[in-house]
């Protein structure tokens, strides 16, 4: 099966990160046919280098497109997304790593499904290497109970996907939102009636940090979760009481201390390691 690897790089990305998170799709028991790697506006000299190593030891596989300016995940998604090549499009991110078989598995799970528009796996997180795993996320198996998660909190992982490419686009492809681009990216899927699926087994390791939790605390942050809760509700995907019952307990977690946020993410929203 042909995909392309869609990622997004801009300049406060790690050069060394970078390097892992393109090895480790690189080295896939099943490889891809495409590279498509988005500058989202200018980088640093290091990560220019980085790709610039790449495009030498593969020109034929890496296609580096750039934006002028810092537009956002979701406009350098979008992008990169009408410009590849093949059918399937698998996402990473610039600082996480993935097992070699985690695109062979995802491509057996849509084998046995046509009307599945995205496959995902389990996620585990780590700080500074990928050895030193802190927190194991919680997702959804069958598109019944996917759908059922998504109407409180984002039912998948960015990097983890595989999607088709005609479902993404058909459902409207990446928005211009500052935050939630992968749980916009999950709702509109299912919105246009394709089906979402989540591997129970570990394929990928995202990076965070010390003050992972923290940044997500805060009226800035909040009103950010607002906004993308609102666009649900427009949407029809929220009913009145599912916004109410998704933002009301998100909010509480905003506005308590960042001690006790750290404590309700790691006990009751993801599975300690």
């Amino acid at each position: 099966m042909k995909y392309s690897v869609l990622m997004t790089v801009y300049i406060k990305d790690n050069p060394e990160w970078l390097k892992t998170a393109i090895a480790g799709m690189l080295a896939q028991t099943l490889p891809p046919s495409e590279f498509v790697i988005v500058k989202d506006g200018a980088i640093t000299e290091e990560l220019n280098s980085v790709l610039s190593g790449y495009v030498r030891e593969n020109p034929e596989l890496f296609k580096i497109l750039a934006l002028e300016e810092n537009c956002g995940a979701g406009v350098a998604s979008n992008f990169g997304v009408l410009n590849c090549t093949f059918d399937y499009i698998a996402r990473m991110d610039a600082d996480d790593y993935c097992t070699p078989e985690r695109i062979e598995k995802q491509f057996e799970v849509f084998k046995n499904n046509e009307k599945l528009g995205a496959v995902g796996c389990l996620v585990d997180e780590f700080i500074g290497d990928a050895g030193n795993i802190t927190s194991h996320v919680m997702l959804p198996e069958k598109h019944e109970d996917v759908v059922k998660f998504a109407k409180k909190r984002c039912p998948i992982r960015h990097p983890a996907l595989l999607i088709k490419k005609e479902a993404l686009i058909n459902s409207g492809n990446y928005a211009n939102l500052r935050i939630g681009e992968d749980y916009d990216v999950a709702v509109k899927l299912i919105i246009s009636g394709y089906e979402l699926y989540n591997i129970q087994k570990v394929y990928v390791y995202m990076r965070t940090s010390a003050d992972f939790f923290k940044r997500r605390g805060g009226l800035k942050y909040l009103k950010k979760i607002y906004k993308l809760k609102k666009h649900f509700r427009k949407t029809g995907f929220y009913s009145r009481r599912d916004f109410i019952k998704s933002f009301a307990p998100h909010a509480v977690v905003c506005l308590m201390p960042n001690g006790l946020r750290d404590l309700i993410y790691r006990k009751f929203l993801r599975g300690n390691k």
